[in-house]
């Protein structure tokens, strides 16, 4: 019960988060690196769901043992609410949006529901070493107390869901419409898709497009509040609201993200149309000092992402994103601005949910990731992937396609060769290329034999370098090796 009340006030006050997701933000924050990694491979997009299943089931178990030690003091409820009170609390303070007192009235109003619902239990509850029919009795009536506090924790978790989708932020979304950018990007060309079912597409749709954050809730920011901030190492430090960022010029750009954590032909990647304003019009107009080595992006939820400013000196296009996919951020990927920069791993560089972008020195600062075992510096490693045939797939004897994607993201993709077996490797057809920023189809038509046969592939980025062969992990900054699939012909 003391759940369910947390999580209805929580989803009815936004400058309260939800304690389930509180507890478990401070989860994700002291977990060590391997616990973390094994996380995201075990469950994929998937990691976040599964830790509020996890904390809500330890919440429950916990709630179990207090049950069954009350029964021996009155003082035991109050004592474990109040202490499971503090901790929500604690946890939410953490978040630099929270509002500390409304956080301690959620959490004590929580607790006390908790507590008298445990007391009502208890009175309900026959006692240790009897039986009879009135106990009988008793019995059904403690168990149609507890299913109907149940069913009311559950009602009120599920209202405040229902409310937190509904907030300021969604509604403002929809009143929004992008503005038409200086010199639009023509119409993507037709991918190998139409031909190859099974081949990632040229441009991912936005429903499939990955997300791997540390925010277990996505934030609820209201546009009309919101102001991006241009600090740090500037000569003038200014800040803009939300209309005025949408006002200024703004272009469109064509580019491939790729999570760090991506195994070797893993689904953390993904290629989108983005429009936002040039993230170089907003560093000029603040005047960049000299000495100045790191951007550093902040989120509204204090999470931060850094990396040397050198990287923007070749001219790629980096942008404060408002758009993707020619409709205003999704919330889940950064509504109302994010960072998008080519060519780097997103845990460097692209912040979500953006609130400031502090100038600052590789040395004087560490972004969130680092402290934890990651590497400070993180471009994208070119890589290959096979999409087809699908790893164990057994496929008929005779011509079939091979085909996937490889990205080599501000460097572009000029050659990608398969390897049936132990045989030679075998030049692919390219299909169009967006731009130097993003993926690049491939396929290969193979006279498959009976048996079964290991397919390899690698790429080569535009400058002819082939990607790294050596089998590496994805620590500390990103995974190397070729991907490798197995097939059997019939």
């Amino acid at each position: 019960m003391a759940l369910g009340v947390g999580e209805l006030l929580a989803g009815l006050l936004p400058s309260v988060p939800s304690p389930v997701t509180a507890v478990g933000d401070v989860v994700i924050d002291l977990a060590p690196r391997s616990v973390r990694e094994g996380g995201i491979e075990t469950f994929g997009t998937s990691d976040k769901p599964a830790l509020v299943i996890g904390t809500v089931l330890v919440v429950l178990l916990l709630g179990a043992v207090v049950g069954i030690a009350s029964r021996r003091s009155r003082m035991r409820p109050p004592i474990a609410f109040g202490g499971f009170a503090v901790l929500g609390v604690v946890a939410a303070a953490t978040d630099p949006a929270t509002s500390w007192p409304l956080a301690a009235v959620v959490a004590l109003v929580a607790a006390v529901c908790g507590v008298l619902s445990l007391r009502r239990l208890l009175r309900a509850a026959p006692a240790a070493g009897t039986s009879g029919p009135l106990v009988d009795l008793d019995r059904r009536r403690f168990l149609a107390l507890a299913a109907g506090a149940g069913a009311r924790a559950v009602a009120a978790g599920s209202i405040s869901r229902v409310v937190a989708s509904g907030g300021r932020a969604a509604a403002a979304r929809a009143r929004i419409a992008l503005a038409r950018p200086r010199a639009p990007l023509p119409p993507p060309p037709v991918g190998l898709e139409a031909a190859t079912p099974g081949i990632s597409p040229l441009l991912t749709p936005i429903k499939g497009f990955y997300r791997i954050d540390t925010a277990l809730a996505v934030p609820d920011v209201d546009p009309e509040r919101w102001r991006l901030r241009i600090t740090g190492m500037v000569d003038r430090p200014f800040s803009l609201s939300y209309a005025e960022l949408a006002a200024l010029p703004q272009v469109e750009a064509d580019i491939t993200l790729c999570c760090v954590s991506n195994e070797v032909g893993g689904k953390l990647v993904g290629t989108a149309r983005w429009q936002g304003v040039p993230l170089q019009d907003l560093l000029d107009r603040a005047g960049v000092q000299p000495g100045a080595s790191q951007l550093v992006g902040r989120s509204v939820d204090g999470f931060t992402a850094g990396f040397p400013t050198a990287a923007l000196a070749d001219g790629r296009r980096a942008l404060v994103a408002l758009g993707m996919g020619g409709e205003p951020l999704p919330l889940r990927h950064g509504f109302p601005a994010r960072l998008v920069v080519p060519g780097l791993y997103g845990y460097v560089s692209a912040t979500k949910w953006l609130s400031e972008l502090e100038l600052s020195t590789l040395d004087g600062f560490d972004a969130y990731w680092v402290p934890r075992g990651w590497a400070k510096e993180a471009p994208i490693k070119t890589s290959a992937r096979i999409d087809v045939p699908r790893a164990r797939q057994q496929v008929p004897a005779g011509r079939q396609v091979v085909a996937g994607v490889a990205w080599a993201p501000t460097r572009g993709i000029s050659r990608v060769e398969v390897q049936v077996d132990d045989g030679p490797w075998l030049p692919a057809d390219l299909g169009p290329e967006l731009a130097a920023d993003t993926w690049r189809q491939w396929t290969l038509a193979w006279d498959a034999t009976p048996g079964e046969h290991v397919l390899r592939v690698r790429a080569s980025d535009g400058a002819g370098e082939v990607q790294d062969a050596v089998d590496r992990p994805a620590p500390p900054n990103g995974a190397t090796g070729l991907h490798r699939i197995s097939v059997g012909v019939a």
